[in-house]
């Protein structure tokens, strides 16, 4: 796949062995791709990527043969295609920007650390009292481990590798004190994630809402840069 299919390779949920990860299947239909992936990060997602022509012919066959709760999401312009193409789809939430890099970070991250178990006990209560939308929490499925930083006794900002899958690493649920933001300690925690994943996997890649400019800039000051992606979903009578 090309370097801007970074969205299909992180769908394939790849094992160690170079296969694809449970429940996973690829359609193809000439150059239009579809990877469906069940529970993918917090849904059940279809990465579509290719001419809008075929994939306007091919994501309503993948629709049909996996189910409506399936949500296709790629490329902005690709996604406003097919819902203006496709009877029953409609745009799902605002845009979004598909995040990947696959260099190391240029600066280090002191002082940031994997947390350990105690660690994500403090985690899951910033969530619950900061984050609550986040599909990335402590103890949720495909969530593998979470990097932090302390100021004293408290967890101030922390960062999870999740989703992750040969190929493409995945960073999810950033999210930073109140008390700390403005201390440059999301983009630290994330310029942790983001070099394990790259060493690991060979690529780090996250989603984050289009209009959120800080989380943005702490992101491309780890190194990533984004595209502006959509998603859509079957309207549910």
């Amino acid at each position: 796949m090309d370097a801007g299919s970074g969205h299909l390779v992180w769908a394939e949920q790849r094992l160690a062995d170079g296969s694809v990860g449970p429940g996973v299947r690829v359609f193809r239909h000439g150059s239009a791709v579809a990877v469906a992936s069940p529970g993918l990060s917090g849904r059940d997602r279809i990465a579509v990527a290719g001419e809008p022509g075929d994939a306007l012919e091919l994501v309503p066959d993948v629709l049909r043969e996996v189910g409506p709760e399936y949500r296709p999401f790629g490329d902005a312009e690709l996604i406003g295609a097919l819902v203006r193409g496709v009877p029953g789809l409609e745009a799902g939430g605002g845009p979004f920007l598909w995040m990947e890099t696959a260099e190391v970070p240029a600066t280090d991250a002191a002082g940031v650390r994997w947390l350990d178990v105690r660690g994500e006990r403090a985690a899951a209560g910033l969530f619950h009292g900061h984050f609550a939308d986040s599909y990335a929490q402590p103890g949720r499925p495909g969530v593998r481990r979470w990097a932090g930083v302390y100021g004293e006794d408290t967890l101030l900002a922390v960062a999870a590798d999740a989703w992750s899958g040969a190929g493409c690493g995945f960073m999810a649920g950033v999210v930073a004190h109140p008390r700390a933001r403005g201390r440059g300690l999301g983009a630290a925690v994330s310029r942790f994630v983001v070099e394990a994943l790259v060493r690991e996997h060979g690529r780090a890649a996250l989603m984050v809402d289009a209009d959120n400019a800080p989380a943005i800039a702490a992101y491309e000051r780890a190194g990533m840069w984004g595209r502006r992606f959509g998603a859509a979903g079957v309207v549910r009578r």
